[in-house]
């Protein structure tokens, strides 16, 4: 008996070569997606070692209330969730699901010592020694001993909630961006681990004022000239500019200035984004002399046009 024929032998050669070719394009493609993969994984789950400063956590009345409105200044409620249980800030998918964890006594932290919220909060490092994804880090390297500790003592005293917030995911295309340089996903690769804490005077002074600002620079830039946010999904507005300059705060007042966090508006009548812009938080935690210490700060600052961060 005749052996049987394949079922390509009565293919056209060209109908033939094309598929050949489109087999080695996938297979290339799940080679290069495998390599992708193993590659972002290995930075993922490197693990980092540091010294963290001890330090005392004093559940008094005055510091949990001290604790909340830093929280609440810094930017925690607004990723955390108002009960710090958790909750999606941004679906950016096939970049990532940008989620904070759930960090009261009931969730992530439940075991954490004060020396685990230093190491997880200043360093962007887990108790595991990986890093942590996304977290603002560098604003907190240099946060006062007595702020910081502020900041776990209030979280510390918040109810327990019995929640498994959603998972951060990174995704494919998130994967390669981090590999790239442009997502900045991992701070512990990116913070200043050898940096003091400050021990700031409070006062409307613009000393004060660049204390403060240490929470805007993630958005802003270290000029605080704004531009597009590193990492954000595409779809969030750029940063505005918070210098002097004609772009930004140029020809405004501090009273203009202060009015725009109890109105949601800027001088000319527009309103404020605040699905991006925490603007009620500060207005909620910040007081009059804070205000005054930002402003001398970003006046302060050497004017730029928006987007030179």
């Amino acid at each position: 008996m005749a052996p049987s024929a394949s079922p390509s032998s009565g293919m056209p050669k060209p109908v033939r070569i094309v598929l050949i070719g489109l087999g080695l394009l996938i297979g290339l493609v799940v080679l290069v997606g495998a390599g992708v993969f193993v590659a972002s994984n290995s930075r993922i789950d490197a693990t980092h070692e540091v010294s963290v400063i001890p330090m005392s956590v004093e559940p008094a009345a005055d510091m949990i209330e001290r604790g909340k409105e830093l929280a609440t200044f810094r930017g925690c409620r607004d990723c955390h969730g108002s009960d710090l249980a958790g909750r999606v800030v941004a679906d950016a998918m096939p970049v990532m699901l940008l989620a904070g964890p759930n960090i009261t006594p009931g969730g992530v932290a439940k075991d954490y010592s004060n020396e685990d919220w230093a190491r997880t909060v200043r360093h962007g490092i887990k108790p595991d020694k990986r890093s942590v994804l996304f977290m603002p880090s560098y604003e907190y390297t240099e946060l006062s001993h007595e702020d910081f500790a502020a900041i776990v003592a209030y979280a510390k005293s918040v109810p327990a909630v019995d929640k498994v917030a959603a998972p951060f995911e990174v995704g494919p295309l998130g994967r390669v961006l981090l590999l790239a340089g442009e997502l900045p996903l991992l701070p512990a690769e990116m913070v200043n681990h050898a940096a003091k804490p400050a021990t700031p005077t409070r006062g409307p002074t613009k000393e004060y004022g660049k204390y403060l600002a240490s929470a805007c620079i993630g958005c802003h830039g270290d000029g605080l000239s704004g531009g597009p946010i590193p990492g954000v999904p595409p779809d969030w507005p750029p940063a505005g500019n918070l210098t002097s300059h004609e772009t930004g705060l140029g020809g405004w007042t501090f009273e203009q200035f202060s009015a725009m966090f109890k109105t949601g508006k800027r001088p000319d009548g527009t309103a404020i984004k605040v699905e991006y812009m925490p603007i009620a938080l500060i207005a909620e935690s910040a007081t009059e002399d804070d205000l005054r210490a930002l402003w001398a700060y970003m006046e302060s600052v050497p004017p730029k046009p928006r987007g030179g961060r």
